[in-house]
């Protein structure tokens, strides 16, 4: 034991500098990231500055674009020792004119086996000075921390008194002020350490006879008994979000038939958060947004079925929302544990299944997929017309390919087009079957199949058109004119067939093991998590650039023909490059360059409009330009038609003659 004397007044000089120099580090620390950084910024660099005055710990840098950017900041106030109420951290005892401080034996401690040791009844030797300390990054960590430890280290259950300090520790870091100081804590989990712990304490709850309510302004929990005999249960939250007056609501409910389940009387847990979607999305940087609050429930293990209304935050039928609950394993939003039961403009409906690994559930609301009444009529009128089309061009095709394919060139050419219009109309069915496919979370494994068979079918679209583009090139620089007809055919087939299934593999191999293949919402390719969608996007533009290209050489050699010629002969050479711009546009797929518009803007109904148009009818376009408008395809069915006719005449004429002139039999 260590004893200290000193006199009464130097006990209230302690408390009272100790008061003094916290609010002294509030008021000296900076309120955003410190851009001031020592040395020369050189892209991708990094660098670490010491903390302000009176803080322990370091910040670091990343430099981009010649500035010095803040990355993490482990700068804090709290530590095992200042964290503690002064008058518990020593004993005070009379020994005439003297003061005894006794300190407890000096050994090393966590925050958590101090907690238990000073003030194990109700946790609140602490609670005055978390929420006096400033909301930095280090500090939210600290607490982070601690609430992880009492929760895992807790021996017995816990009370109301036990839970109410635990509140006030965690309301103190879930305060909105706090959100953007969360993106440069270190260990990035920590908001979800905070939800798991948070959710693992209030499952040590005892409740008796009186209901649970402990509200804090950013941590609201209700408890109460359940039994079979009871009609049904429901807590009601109001919290306010976004620093104003506005409130949202969400409730929770439980049937009556649910409740029928229970062989005994058990309790029920709900906790409602309104700035943990904000901070999740902050230490994950993710572009999905959390539009209500996230409710955790804790419930007896018999039941798994709830029903949880959510009031929006942002009320708006422009975007599409989601019902979702946290993968506490993943830490991620997981469109498995909840469906859409109903929606409007300002509230949300879901049925959720809690389990181990589902406890807490919000909406979202997604940003990338536009919705539209006209937006879904064109894509599927459009792609019913196309399906058509194709079908009826492939017809075509092997009506007349023997007409059609008597030289290289020619046979090398419908090759590509026949190959364009089976892949797109692979793709275009594959995409509807993908559709019934999106928002069934219990089809996962349907919903992979499909969009690897979108993804490799419509990569395939456009790889075909790009051997259609180098066949171009082919006849206007006599590049491959030394390789034999059995070499291309097999050039061609690798490069339409054999690129997009290496790059739809390992797409699905790379990003599927860690459940980033596909969105949340739909059956395509993921953005926010994997970037899985660049495996489409980059190639399709590419080839579409590539494509663009051919186009303009195209057009450059048609129109050096017409130059120095009579005025008639220009007409016609415009007249020319038109039909060439017409006929070669859908089948290189340059329509798609308008993705480029949809990608800058995402929430404009018109570019999307524009998108849909072009794309969803172009297999109706490859029918009508590259096939109905070529004169020699029209002059091959022409002349199949004829002959057809003229067989039929014969054959008439044949069946006339015979039964004009009957043979005689023997007499």
């Amino acid at each position: 034991m260590v004893y200290v004397e000193c006199d009464l007044c130097e006990v209230s000089d302690l408390i009272s500098s100790t008061t003094k120099v916290t609010s002294r580090i509030k008021d000296q620390l900076p309120s955003g990231p410190n851009d001031v950084c020592d040395g020369v910024c050189l892209d991708d660099s990094h660098c670490s500055q010491p903390c302000p005055p009176d803080t322990k710990g370091n910040m670091g840098f990343l430099c981009r674009q010649k500035q010095w950017r803040k990355i993490n900041d482990t700068c804090r106030t709290l530590d095992a020792f200042n964290i503690f109420e002064a008058t518990n951290s020593v004993s005070i005892q009379s020994s005439g004119s003297h003061i005894k401080l006794h300190e407890f034996s000096v050994k090393s401690e966590t925050i958590a086996e101090k907690l238990w040791r000073r003030c194990p009844e109700d946790l609140s030797c602490v609670t005055r000075k978390i929420q006096q300390s400033p909301l930095i990054p280090g500090n939210i960590a600290v607490i982070v921390q601690l609430l992880h430890n009492i929760s895992t280290t807790l021996q017995v259950g816990a009370n109301e008194a036990k839970m109410r300090s635990y509140s006030i520790m965690a309301n103190h870091i879930l305060n909105s002020k706090s959100i953007s100081n969360w993106t440069f804590i270190p260990d990035r989990n920590s908001s979800c350490v905070l939800l798991h712990s948070v959710n693992s304490f209030a499952r040590n709850l005892s409740i008796h006879e009186h209901p649970l309510n402990i509200s804090e302004a950013f941590i609201h929990t209700m408890g109460t008994t359940l039994s079979k005999d009871v009609n049904g249960k429901k807590f009601n939250f109001s919290m306010k979000v976004n620093d104003t007056k506005n409130e949202v609501t969400g409730r929770v409910l439980i049937h009556r038939d649910e409740l029928e389940k229970l062989p005994s009387p058990s309790q029920m847990i709900s906790i409602a958060f309104p700035t943990l979607g904000a901070i999740l999305k902050a230490s994950f940087s993710e572009n999905i947004t959390v539009n209500g609050l996230v409710l955790s429930v804790i419930l007896p293990q018999e039941l798994n079925k709830i029903s949880l209304i959510f009031e929006k935050i942002i009320k708006s039928d422009d975007k599409r929302t989601q019902c979702v609950g946290w993968h506490s394993l993943e830490n991620r939003w997981d469109q498995k544990a909840c469906k859409m039961i109903q929606e409007n403009f300002k509230q949300a409906i879901c049925k959720c299944r809690p389990s181990k690994l589902f406890t807490s559930f919000s909406i979202l609301m997604s940003r990338h997929n536009l919705e539209s009444p006209v937006l879904t009529y064109i894509t599927y009128i459009g792609l019913g017309i196309s399906i058509c089309s194709l079908v009826l061009c492939l017809c075509i095709e092997a009506f007349v390919w023997s007409q059609v394919t008597k030289t290289e060139i020619s046979y090398l050419r419908h090759l590509c087009i026949a190959n364009v219009a089976a892949t797109l109309l692979m793709a275009d069915i594959w995409f509807i079957v993908a559709s019934f496919f999106s928002g069934l979370v219990t089809e996962h494994n349907a919903c992979v199949a499909a969009t690897f068979f979108v993804h490799f079918f419509y990569l395939s679209v456009f790889f075909w058109m790009l051997a259609k583009a180098l066949l171009i090139l082919y006849g206007i620089l006599i590049v491959f004119h030394t390789l034999p007809k059995s070499v291309l055919v097999a050039s061609l087939f690798s490069v339409g067939y054999g690129c997009p299934l290496i790059i739809a593999v390992i797409t699905v191999a790379a990003t599927e093991p860690g459940r980033g293949y596909l969105r949340p919402e739909a059956c395509w390719l993921n953005w926010n998590m994997t970037k899985a969608l660049l495996a489409f996007v980059v190639p399709a533009l590419t080839i579409v650039v590539v494509n663009l290209i051919t186009v303009t050489l195209v057009i450059v050699k048609t129109q050096r023909a017409a130059i120095g010629s009579s005025m008639f002969q220009e007409v016609r050479a415009i007249v020319r490059i038109s039909k060439n711009i017409a006929i070669l546009t859908p089948l290189l797929g340059l329509t798609w360059g308008f993705g480029i518009a949809t990608v800058i803007d995402d929430t404009s109904l018109t570019f999307h409009i524009i998108f849909s148009l072009l794309n969803a009818f172009q297999g109706f376009f490859i029918l009508v330009f590259g096939t109905i408008l070529d004169p020699k395809i029209r002059e091959a069915l022409k002349g199949r038609i004829t002959s057809a006719k003229w067989i039929s005449r014969i054959s008439e004429n044949l069946s006339s003659d015979f039964s004009c002139h009957p043979t005689k039999g023997p007499s």
